[in-house]
């Protein structure tokens, strides 16, 4: 996400202001592409969840276990986030965003397993309660006037602990560890909502003083970025309160 030649953390598209039609035009992108995406893995999550004939494909009957496409559809979301990011530069922006929905889509595919798992009150209760808290963050991350960006390198820390702490948990499987780890998630992508939209408004700002010199697909391409890293802020803010907040079916 971040190795591409109009870098999210170059200061050089770091503007205070953002008052131009193109900035805004960027930001509203953003958002756009960002609720698209999670449409797109909500209906794709319910359809799969009541579709037994679909749930038949993810989960082998005989032993209960994910079948090989469950896993598939479980693993290669990180894969195709791998391939926007390394690919930035080399995929057109149709092929980015063809990949763009294509995550979405299996993200919503892996996500129906926790439709079978968490009681739909739950489920409902902790997006209504993520949507609250991502927006919140997100008007603070726009409209405060503090320098979010010299935070950036601790929340990267965050993230990269916090994926470190849950892999070995995996083979503690410790209940106890799992549940303070999902408060430290929370506060984490909590956080990095704040800095990402913040970031976003000053490349915003960047494309309206310096958009004469990249191409549109380019502007576009940022966009989709963008609305990717929103789209993972808020799924992992959701997921880790039901972590905390779930009830299970």
């Amino acid at each position: 996400m971040e190795n591409n030649n109009y870098n999210w953390s170059n200061q050089s598209v770091f503007v205070e202001n953002q008052t131009g039609t193109v900035a805004k035009k960027f930001f509203a992108n953003v958002f756009l592409w960002m609720f698209v995406a999670l449409g797109i893995s909500t209906a794709a999550a319910v359809y799969m969840a009541n579709t037994p004939e679909m749930l038949n494909y993810l989960i082998n009957q005989e032993t209960g276990k994910m079948s090989i496409l469950g896993y598939v559809a479980m693993f290669a979301p990180l894969g195709l986030v791998m391939l926007m990011s390394a690919g930035l530069n080399k995929l057109s922006y149709t092929a980015l965003l063809g990949v763009f929905i294509l995550y979405s889509l299996l993200t919503g595919v892996s996500l129906s397993f926790i439709l079978l798992i968490y009681a739909s009150s739950s489920v409902i209760g902790c997006f209504a309660a993520a949507a609250g808290i991502f927006g919140l963050m997100a008007v603070l991350g726009y409209t405060t006037n503090t320098d979010l960006s010299k935070f950036g390198p601790i929340l990267m820390v965050g993230v990269v602990g916090l994926v470190i702490a849950m892999v070995v948990n995996m083979f503690l499987q410790s209940s106890q560890f799992d549940y303070i780890m999902s408060f430290f998630g929370v506060a984490i992508f909590t956080a990095l909502t704040a800095y990402d939209v913040q970031k976003l408004k000053r490349i915003g700002a960047g494309l309206e003083e310096n958009g004469s010199t990249m191409a549109d697909a380019d502007s576009k391409k940022l966009a989709i970025m963008g609305a990717l890293s929103l789209y993972l802020d808020f799924i992992n803010i959701f997921l880790f309160l039901l972590r905390i907040f779930g009830g299970r079916k």
